[in-house]
Protein backbone atom coordinates (compact mmCIF):
# COMPACT_ATOMS: atom_id res chain seq x y z
CA UNK A 1 0.00 0.00 0.00
CA UNK A 2 2.65 2.45 -1.36
CA UNK A 3 1.15 5.67 -1.58
CA UNK A 4 4.17 7.49 -0.49
CA UNK A 5 4.60 9.23 -3.83
CA UNK A 6 4.39 8.11 -7.91
CA UNK A 7 8.56 8.93 -7.84
CA UNK A 8 8.55 5.87 -5.16
CA UNK A 9 7.11 3.34 -8.42
CA UNK A 10 9.48 1.57 -10.15
CA UNK A 11 9.16 1.97 -14.10
CA UNK A 12 6.72 0.05 -16.93
CA UNK A 13 8.35 -2.89 -18.24
CA UNK A 14 7.73 -1.52 -21.93
CA UNK A 15 9.83 1.12 -20.66
CA UNK A 16 12.84 -1.11 -19.29
CA UNK A 17 12.39 -3.84 -22.60
CA UNK A 18 13.04 -0.44 -25.04
CA UNK A 19 16.12 0.46 -22.90
CA UNK A 20 17.15 -3.16 -23.21
CA UNK A 21 16.93 -3.33 -26.89
CA UNK A 22 18.54 0.04 -27.25
CA UNK A 23 21.86 -0.90 -24.67
CA UNK A 24 23.19 -4.10 -26.90
CA UNK A 25 23.27 -1.53 -29.71
CA UNK A 26 26.14 0.97 -30.94
CA UNK A 27 24.27 4.24 -31.75
CA UNK A 28 25.85 7.63 -32.42
CA UNK A 29 26.29 9.68 -28.84
CA UNK A 30 25.02 13.28 -27.47
CA UNK A 31 21.77 13.29 -28.64
CA UNK A 32 21.95 12.96 -32.55
CA UNK A 33 21.48 9.21 -33.22
CA UNK A 34 18.39 7.96 -35.58
CA UNK A 35 16.87 7.48 -31.82
CA UNK A 36 16.74 10.98 -30.96
CA UNK A 37 15.84 12.28 -34.16
CA UNK A 38 12.74 9.83 -33.67
CA UNK A 39 11.79 11.41 -30.26
CA UNK A 40 11.78 14.71 -31.96
CA UNK A 41 9.50 13.73 -34.93
CA UNK A 42 7.28 12.15 -32.03
CA UNK A 43 6.72 15.46 -30.47
CA UNK A 44 6.24 17.39 -33.07
CA UNK A 45 3.41 14.46 -33.94
CA UNK A 46 1.98 15.11 -30.13
CA UNK A 47 1.95 18.77 -30.25
CA UNK A 48 0.61 19.42 -34.14
CA UNK A 49 3.75 21.28 -34.77
CA UNK A 50 7.54 21.80 -35.40
CA UNK A 51 8.95 21.76 -32.03
CA UNK A 52 12.20 21.52 -30.31
CA UNK A 53 12.95 19.32 -27.75
CA UNK A 54 15.31 18.32 -25.71
CA UNK A 55 15.63 15.07 -23.75
CA UNK A 56 16.70 15.73 -20.06
CA UNK A 57 16.73 13.23 -16.76
CA UNK A 58 15.00 14.89 -14.14
CA UNK A 59 12.51 17.60 -14.13
CA UNK A 60 14.50 20.07 -12.03
CA UNK A 61 17.13 20.37 -14.78
CA UNK A 62 14.09 20.39 -17.18
CA UNK A 63 12.48 23.52 -15.22
CA UNK A 64 15.77 25.15 -14.62
CA UNK A 65 17.05 25.08 -18.64
CA UNK A 66 13.60 26.60 -19.68
CA UNK A 67 13.82 29.45 -17.35
CA UNK A 68 17.25 29.71 -17.90
CA UNK A 69 16.41 29.96 -21.81
CA UNK A 70 13.47 32.61 -20.90
CA UNK A 71 16.19 34.44 -18.85
CA UNK A 72 16.67 38.67 -18.40
CA UNK A 73 19.00 40.77 -16.48
CA UNK A 74 17.44 41.28 -12.98
CA UNK A 75 15.00 39.18 -14.03
CA UNK A 76 11.74 37.77 -12.34
CA UNK A 77 9.78 34.47 -12.43
CA UNK A 78 6.31 34.75 -10.96
CA UNK A 79 5.38 31.12 -10.00
CA UNK A 80 2.87 29.89 -7.41
CA UNK A 81 3.55 30.10 -3.56
CA UNK A 82 3.54 26.14 -3.50
CA UNK A 83 5.16 25.40 -6.99
CA UNK A 84 7.81 23.00 -6.62
CA UNK A 85 10.43 25.60 -8.20
CA UNK A 86 10.34 27.24 -5.62
CA UNK A 87 9.38 24.96 -2.68
CA UNK A 88 11.87 21.61 -3.29
CA UNK A 89 14.32 22.40 -6.27
CA UNK A 90 17.24 23.81 -4.27
CA UNK A 91 17.35 27.34 -5.89
CA UNK A 92 18.05 25.47 -9.05
CA UNK A 93 16.40 28.03 -11.33
CA UNK A 94 17.56 30.96 -9.55
CA UNK A 95 21.17 29.09 -10.27
CA UNK A 96 20.96 28.34 -13.75
CA UNK A 97 19.58 31.82 -15.07
CA UNK A 98 22.76 33.44 -13.44
CA UNK A 99 20.68 34.84 -10.69
CA UNK A 100 17.04 35.36 -11.62
CA UNK A 101 14.38 35.72 -8.66
CA UNK A 102 11.19 33.64 -8.19
CA UNK A 103 8.26 35.85 -6.67
CA UNK A 104 5.75 33.93 -5.34
CA UNK A 105 1.59 34.18 -5.93
CA UNK A 106 -0.72 33.36 -4.48
CA UNK A 107 -4.00 31.33 -5.27
CA UNK A 108 -6.36 28.22 -4.24
CA UNK A 109 -5.51 25.06 -4.40
CA UNK A 110 -2.56 25.32 -5.99
CA UNK A 111 -3.69 27.19 -8.65
CA UNK A 112 -2.33 30.87 -9.83
CA UNK A 113 -4.98 33.41 -9.06
CA UNK A 114 -5.38 36.27 -11.90
CA UNK A 115 -5.71 38.75 -10.49
CA UNK A 116 -2.89 38.21 -7.87
CA UNK A 117 -0.90 38.13 -10.80
CA UNK A 118 -1.76 41.20 -11.65
CA UNK A 119 -1.03 43.16 -8.88
CA UNK A 120 2.09 41.33 -8.69
CA UNK A 121 3.44 42.53 -11.81
CA UNK A 122 2.18 46.14 -11.63
CA UNK A 123 4.52 46.34 -8.64
CA UNK A 124 7.35 46.31 -11.54
CA UNK A 125 8.22 49.77 -13.75
CA UNK A 126 10.33 49.79 -16.47
CA UNK A 127 11.92 52.65 -15.07
CA UNK A 128 12.74 51.68 -12.16
CA UNK A 129 15.69 49.21 -12.64
CA UNK A 130 16.17 49.01 -8.89
CA UNK A 131 13.32 45.96 -8.81
CA UNK A 132 14.77 43.69 -11.55
CA UNK A 133 12.14 42.98 -14.39
CA UNK A 134 9.96 39.94 -14.48
CA UNK A 135 11.15 37.48 -17.37
CA UNK A 136 8.46 34.89 -17.47
CA UNK A 137 5.20 33.13 -15.64
CA UNK A 138 5.40 29.97 -14.39
CA UNK A 139 2.53 27.80 -14.19
CA UNK A 140 2.31 23.80 -12.91
CA UNK A 141 0.37 21.43 -14.84
CA UNK A 142 -0.94 18.91 -12.52
CA UNK A 143 -0.57 21.66 -9.76
CA UNK A 144 1.05 20.64 -6.63
CA UNK A 145 -2.05 20.31 -5.04
CA UNK A 146 -3.44 17.83 -7.35
CA UNK A 147 -5.56 19.92 -9.25
CA UNK A 148 -5.46 20.87 -13.09
CA UNK A 149 -5.72 23.61 -15.11
CA UNK A 150 -8.46 23.68 -17.72
CA UNK A 151 -7.94 25.02 -20.97
CA UNK A 152 -9.43 28.20 -20.48
CA UNK A 153 -7.65 28.93 -17.48
CA UNK A 154 -3.87 28.00 -19.18
CA UNK A 155 -4.92 30.68 -22.04
CA UNK A 156 -6.43 33.46 -19.46
CA UNK A 157 -3.17 33.34 -17.67
CA UNK A 158 -1.14 33.22 -20.92
CA UNK A 159 -3.27 36.24 -22.20
CA UNK A 160 -2.49 38.31 -18.88
CA UNK A 161 1.17 37.21 -19.52
CA UNK A 162 1.32 38.25 -22.88
CA UNK A 163 -0.25 41.52 -22.59
CA UNK A 164 2.88 42.37 -20.41
CA UNK A 165 5.33 40.97 -22.89
CA UNK A 166 6.13 38.13 -20.76
CA UNK A 167 6.27 34.45 -21.72
CA UNK A 168 4.90 31.64 -20.07
CA UNK A 169 6.25 28.24 -18.57
CA UNK A 170 4.63 25.05 -17.67
CA UNK A 171 5.76 23.09 -15.54
CA UNK A 172 4.30 18.98 -16.93
CA UNK A 173 6.21 17.11 -14.39
CA UNK A 174 2.24 15.64 -14.06
CA UNK A 175 1.48 17.24 -17.37
CA UNK A 176 0.17 13.46 -18.75
CA UNK A 177 -2.41 13.22 -15.73
CA UNK A 178 -3.66 16.88 -16.37
CA UNK A 179 -4.63 15.69 -20.52
CA UNK A 180 -5.53 12.16 -19.48
CA UNK A 181 -7.93 14.24 -17.25
CA UNK A 182 -8.98 16.96 -19.10
CA UNK A 183 -9.39 14.33 -22.39
CA UNK A 184 -7.90 17.36 -24.34
CA UNK A 185 -5.27 17.69 -27.30
CA UNK A 186 -1.64 18.40 -25.61
CA UNK A 187 -1.40 21.34 -28.32
CA UNK A 188 -4.73 22.99 -26.71
CA UNK A 189 -3.67 22.83 -23.27
CA UNK A 190 0.14 24.29 -24.32
CA UNK A 191 0.62 26.42 -27.34
CA UNK A 192 -2.67 27.44 -28.52
CA UNK A 193 -3.59 28.25 -24.73
CA UNK A 194 -0.34 30.57 -25.48
CA UNK A 195 2.49 28.14 -23.69
CA UNK A 196 5.59 29.01 -24.72
CA UNK A 197 8.23 26.13 -23.04
CA UNK A 198 6.90 23.23 -21.51
CA UNK A 199 9.05 20.95 -19.07
CA UNK A 200 7.51 17.65 -19.91
CA UNK A 201 7.16 14.83 -17.78
CA UNK A 202 7.89 11.04 -18.16
CA UNK A 203 9.81 10.24 -14.80
CA UNK A 204 6.46 9.78 -12.79
CA UNK A 205 4.70 8.11 -15.27
CA UNK A 206 6.52 5.00 -15.84
CA UNK A 207 9.93 6.17 -17.60
CA UNK A 208 12.88 5.26 -15.17
CA UNK A 209 14.54 8.69 -15.61
CA UNK A 210 13.22 10.88 -19.06
CA UNK A 211 11.93 14.01 -18.87
CA UNK A 212 12.05 16.73 -22.02
CA UNK A 213 12.23 20.86 -22.63
CA UNK A 214 9.71 21.55 -25.15
CA UNK A 215 10.03 24.94 -27.08
CA UNK A 216 7.06 25.57 -29.20
CA UNK A 217 8.93 28.13 -31.59
CA UNK A 218 11.86 26.43 -32.52
CA UNK A 219 13.35 29.76 -33.55
CA UNK A 220 13.23 30.71 -29.35
CA UNK A 221 15.68 27.55 -29.08
CA UNK A 222 18.98 28.83 -29.90
CA UNK A 223 20.22 28.86 -26.42
CA UNK A 224 19.12 25.52 -24.92
CA UNK A 225 21.88 23.25 -26.42
CA UNK A 226 24.57 25.30 -24.65
CA UNK A 227 22.04 25.45 -21.48
CA UNK A 228 21.88 21.90 -21.32
CA UNK A 229 25.50 20.94 -21.40
CA UNK A 230 26.41 23.48 -18.94
CA UNK A 231 23.69 21.95 -16.68
CA UNK A 232 25.31 18.60 -17.06
CA UNK A 233 22.54 17.30 -18.75
CA UNK A 234 23.66 16.62 -22.17
CA UNK A 235 24.37 12.56 -21.79
CA UNK A 236 26.74 10.63 -24.10
CA UNK A 237 23.91 8.07 -24.19
CA UNK A 238 21.26 10.37 -24.42
CA UNK A 239 19.69 7.94 -27.05
CA UNK A 240 18.67 5.78 -24.02
CA UNK A 241 16.61 8.68 -22.26
CA UNK A 242 15.28 8.51 -26.25
CA UNK A 243 14.44 5.10 -25.77
CA UNK A 244 12.04 5.57 -22.95
CA UNK A 245 10.55 8.52 -24.45
CA UNK A 246 9.71 6.87 -27.68
CA UNK A 247 8.40 3.91 -25.69
CA UNK A 248 6.37 6.02 -23.45
CA UNK A 249 5.02 7.80 -26.21
CA UNK A 250 4.06 5.22 -28.90
CA UNK A 251 0.65 4.35 -28.50
CA UNK A 252 -0.26 7.15 -26.41
CA UNK A 253 1.28 5.05 -23.40
CA UNK A 254 1.89 7.82 -21.49
CA UNK A 255 -1.77 8.70 -21.65
CA UNK A 256 -2.87 4.93 -20.89
CA UNK A 257 -0.38 5.21 -17.71
CA UNK A 258 -1.85 8.36 -16.36
CA UNK A 259 -5.54 7.42 -16.90
CA UNK A 260 -5.09 4.19 -14.46
CA UNK A 261 -3.16 6.27 -11.78
CA UNK A 262 -6.16 8.98 -11.87
CA UNK A 263 -8.66 6.39 -11.47
CA UNK A 264 -6.62 4.81 -8.80
CA UNK A 265 -7.16 7.94 -7.26
CA UNK A 266 -10.37 8.38 -7.96
CA UNK A 267 -10.84 5.14 -6.13
CA UNK A 268 -9.33 5.82 -3.41
CA UNK A 269 -10.79 9.47 -3.02
CA UNK A 270 -14.40 8.11 -3.17
CA UNK A 271 -13.43 5.41 -0.41
CA UNK A 272 -12.06 8.62 1.98
CA UNK A 273 -15.24 10.63 0.96
CA UNK A 274 -17.80 7.91 2.37
CA UNK A 275 -15.33 6.86 5.40
CA UNK A 276 -17.26 8.43 8.52
CA UNK A 277 -13.66 9.71 10.06
CA UNK A 278 -12.47 10.90 6.69
CA UNK A 279 -12.74 13.83 4.55
CA UNK A 280 -10.77 14.96 1.43
CA UNK A 281 -8.69 18.28 2.50
CA UNK A 282 -10.27 19.73 -0.88
CA UNK A 283 -11.05 18.28 -4.55
CA UNK A 284 -8.33 17.65 -6.64
CA UNK A 285 -8.39 15.57 -10.04
CA UNK A 286 -5.24 13.86 -10.98
CA UNK A 287 -3.53 11.65 -9.06
CA UNK A 288 -2.61 12.93 -5.75
CA UNK A 289 -4.90 13.68 -3.29
CA UNK A 290 -4.92 15.46 0.48
CA UNK A 291 -6.89 13.51 3.29
CA UNK A 292 -8.08 14.60 6.52
CA UNK A 293 -7.68 11.49 9.27
CA UNK A 294 -7.39 11.14 12.64
CA UNK A 295 -3.82 11.06 13.77
CA UNK A 296 -4.61 7.28 15.47
CA UNK A 297 -6.15 6.05 12.21
CA UNK A 298 -2.84 7.46 9.92
CA UNK A 299 -1.23 5.76 13.06
CA UNK A 300 -2.93 2.43 12.41
CA UNK A 301 -2.37 2.49 8.69
CA UNK A 302 1.12 2.88 8.45
CA UNK A 303 0.82 -0.05 10.94
CA UNK A 304 -1.23 -1.72 8.55
CA UNK A 305 1.87 -1.51 5.51
CA UNK A 306 0.43 1.62 3.94
CA UNK A 307 2.71 4.26 2.91
CA UNK A 308 2.05 7.90 2.82
CA UNK A 309 2.91 11.65 3.57
CA UNK A 310 2.27 14.22 6.17
CA UNK A 311 1.45 17.42 4.87
CA UNK A 312 1.34 21.12 5.80
CA UNK A 313 -2.41 22.50 5.84
CA UNK A 314 -2.50 25.91 3.53
CA UNK A 315 -1.78 28.36 4.95
CA UNK A 316 -5.11 30.79 4.09
CA UNK A 317 -6.74 28.11 6.92
CA UNK A 318 -9.17 26.69 4.12
CA UNK A 319 -8.54 23.12 5.85
CA UNK A 320 -9.43 23.51 9.52
CA UNK A 321 -8.18 20.65 11.55
CA UNK A 322 -9.04 19.19 14.91
CA UNK A 323 -6.69 18.69 17.52
CA UNK A 324 -6.79 14.82 16.88
CA UNK A 325 -6.65 15.35 13.35
CA UNK A 326 -3.61 15.77 10.34
CA UNK A 327 -4.08 16.15 6.66
CA UNK A 328 -1.98 13.77 4.67
CA UNK A 329 -0.90 13.58 0.92
CA UNK A 330 -1.12 10.24 -1.11
CA UNK A 331 -0.22 9.39 -4.65
CA UNK A 332 -1.06 7.06 -7.25
CA UNK A 333 0.56 5.91 -10.27
CA UNK A 334 0.87 3.26 -13.21
CA UNK A 335 1.90 1.13 -10.88
CA UNK A 336 -0.83 1.26 -8.27
CA UNK A 337 -3.35 -1.80 -8.18
CA UNK A 338 -7.12 -1.85 -6.90
CA UNK A 339 -5.55 -4.28 -4.34
CA UNK A 340 -3.67 -1.70 -2.86
CA UNK A 341 -6.55 0.44 -2.68
CA UNK A 342 -9.27 -1.97 -1.17
CA UNK A 343 -6.89 -2.80 0.97
CA UNK A 344 -5.85 0.83 2.18
CA UNK A 345 -9.69 1.50 2.52
CA UNK A 346 -10.96 -1.59 4.30
CA UNK A 347 -7.72 -0.95 7.09
CA UNK A 348 -9.17 2.76 7.09
CA UNK A 349 -12.86 0.81 8.00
Amino acid sequence: MNFASDNWAGAAPEILEAVRREAVRYGPAYGVSDLDRRVESLFDTLFERKVAAFAVATGTAANAISLAALSRPGGVVLCHSGSHILEDECGAVEFQTGGGRLMPVGGPAGKLDIAELERALDRFSPEFVHAGQPMAVSITQATESGTVYSVDEVARICASARARGLPVHMDGSRFANAVARLGCAPADLTWRAGVDVLSFGGTKNGCLFAEAVIVFDPGRAHDVPYLRKRAGQLFSKTRLVAAQLEAYLEGDRWLAFARHANGMADRLRAGIAAAPRSRLGWPSEANELFAVLKKADAARLREAGATFYDWHPPADGSVPLAGDEGLYRLVTSFATTDAEVDAFLAALG
